[in-house]
């Protein structure tokens, strides 16, 4: 079928009077096809493949699956040693006997905590003890070019770091912190980074304090550390793991509001207070803390798949355009498969037929200006990240970020938006809608990051005529950062997130290849392709926002 169909590509090349007539169309937009789109989708999201599930036979298949289809292209490796693999560490943590934490002053009596009632250990945490002094440090956010640094006030070298979960604005659709999505800041790790670099012995976490309650935490301990091992396993990506020296624990709204009383203060109170910034929460509780983590790490190798077309120009070649979709999802139990043909093998074999559009293209000596790349991302769907291949790539880019033009991020391209009535909190910020109404339609999200791209979008749907919606990049669904364009935006790249939106079948075992609208999503990939060609002709780079100005919520 390969065979045949670049026969007929390259014919189509030569002698189609369209492409010959309309110049501005990508050469060998044609040839993506549905029919190919399928094809592949059968096999990638099949029962066999029993949902792709970090760390299995399977995941590691659907990789070779891909790479091999990269080289059969003749697409240049574009991975480690000359691979078409990008590798990167994965860290599995499991407890390990040890994990204590005493309150030696500050509360009547000194006590001895209970694991899973009063603390646990976070997953990146380093195995390591540390004893000080509690110093509260508001939501533990150092944002130098928000103007905002909770470190600006008390001092925290040597000293235990009791900081907020969250980030601060979390209901203000105006927040500087992403307006209501759950900006990078809020991040844990980020926060035991910040706090580490600045000087803290040690890191408590704590979450509640408002109308939630504190009834919860127990539950929430043995969700996060369960008994019986889970089916999928947590993850941190190792080379952030690696950066943790410190211990990091959560700890129970309850435990910290009875440290409160004794000096007259609330956690409730300490959030109002968070909120203002610039250190004025920071302050000293008093109390003299010791906290100790134990975990036992193993390390997962892992691996995204790859390939790129060199551009055609002496210069504009040293710059790139990455298109992108993961390819992994979340495995089987004995009793049902998770197939994930929508998310995300719509994304991974639309990425295979752009990547095999610009290889017909290049075969007939029509290749672009600028340098094409095209990856699949591994371990996207993975907590605790996540996004780890994404997140993997910007630590240690094959490609300067610098001269990444732009990232065009395909991940759930094969339905369309139905949010349902009673649908659950999947569905959070979304109004209900239905598929029928959204069958002509995509999300294009990352659209307020970069104006410039967000026209280029339009231009190259000219041809194609689809719904382009622009209203997620400030909603509570958090859609905006939860695929692999986003570690690109928090490095100043222009990205965008193509997405015909979620609906029931989201995360089930009814998530099949027999249900994808494979021609919806033949467009979105000759839409993708024309896009990407586009910006690797152009003499211009799409701009990125600096300061961003985050549009009103809809």
């Amino acid at each position: 079928m390969i065979c045949e169909k670049r026969l007929f590509a390259a014919m189509a090349l030569l002698l189609s009077p369209c492409i010959r007539a309309q110049p501005s169309r990508a050469p060998g937009n044609d040839t993506i096809s549905k029919d190919q789109l399928r094809a592949d989708l059968f096999y990638l999201a099949g029962d066999a493949m029993r949902g792709r599930l970090t760390g299995t036979h399977e995941y590691s298949l659907a990789a070779a699956f891909v790479a091999s289809r990269f080289e059969r292209m003749g697409l240049k490796a574009a991975g480690h040693d000359g691979t078409f693999f990008h590798r990167f560490d994965l860290v599995v943590s499991e407890l390990a006997a040890g994990n204590r934490m005493v309150i030696h002053a500050g509360l009547p009596a000194s006590r001895t905590l209970n694991l899973h009632e009063d603390f646990y250990p976070l997953i990146f945490s380093a195995s390591a003890k540390a004893r000080g002094k509690v110093v509260f440090a508001g939501y533990g956010i150092h944002a130098p070019g928000l103007g905002w640094s909770d470190y600006a006030g008390h001092p925290i070298r040597g000293n235990i770091a009791l900081i907020l979960d969250g980030d601060p604005g979390a209901n203000d659709p105006k927040s500087p912190f992403d307006g209501l999505v759950t900006s990078e800041y809020a991040n844990v790790l980020r926060k035991a980074m910040w706090a580490q670099e600045h000087g803290a012995a040690g890191v408590m976490v704590v979450g509640g304090g408002g109308s939630r309650g504190t009834d919860s935490f127990p539950a929430a301990a043995r969700g996060y550390w369960p008994v019986k091992p889970p089916i999928i396993s947590k993850y941190t990506l190792a080379a952030y793991a690696r950066r943790i020296q410190i211990p990091a624990m959560q700890v129970s709204p309850a435990l910290v509001g009875e440290l409160l009383r004794a000096g007259g203060k609330s956690l409730a109170g300490l959030r109002e207070q968070s909120e203002k910034g610039g250190g004025s929460a920071t302050a000293a509780l008093g109390g003299d803390v010791e906290i100790e983590a134990a975990l036992t790490r193993s390390v997962v190798e892992d691996r995204s798949p790859v390939a790129m077309i060199e551009g055609a120009d002496p210069e504009a070649k040293k710059e790139a355009i990455l298109v992108s979709g993961h390819y992994d999802h979340n495995g089987a139990t004995p009793e049902q498969i998770f197939n994930g043909a929508d998310d995300n093998g719509s994304g991974t074999v639309a990425l295979l037929e752009i990547a095999e559009a610009y290889a017909l293209a290049a075969q007939q000596g029509q290749r672009p200006r600028r340098t094409v790349i095209f990856a699949s991302w591994g371990s996207e769907e993975r907590c605790c990240g996540p996004l780890l291949g994404a997140w993997a790539w910007v630590e240690d880019p094959l490609w300067p970020l610098e001269k990444t033009v732009a990232v065009l991020n395909m991940d759930m391209i094969g339905r369309s938006e139905d949010v349902p009535a009673g649908g659950g909190g999947r569905f959070n910020g979304l109004p209900l809608q239905t598929a029928a109404q959204n069958a002509n339609n995509v999300h294009v999200m990352g659209y307020s990051f970069s104006p410039d791209l967000s026209a280029a979008v339009t231009e190259a749907n000219r041809h194609l005529d689809l719904g382009l919606v622009r209203k997620y990049d400030n909603n509570r669904s958090n859609l905006l950062r939860r695929s692999d364009q986003w570690p690109f935006l928090q490095r100043s790249v222009p990205a965008l997130f193509f997405h015909t939106g979620l609906h029931p079948d989201y995360h089930t075992q009814f998530d099949r290849p027999e249900r994808i609208d494979y021609a919806k999503m033949e467009r979105i990939a000759r839409l993708v392709h024309q896009l990407s060609w586009n910006l690797a002709q152009s003499a211009a780079r799409p701009k990125f926002s600096s300061p961003r100005v985050i549009p009103p919520p809809e």
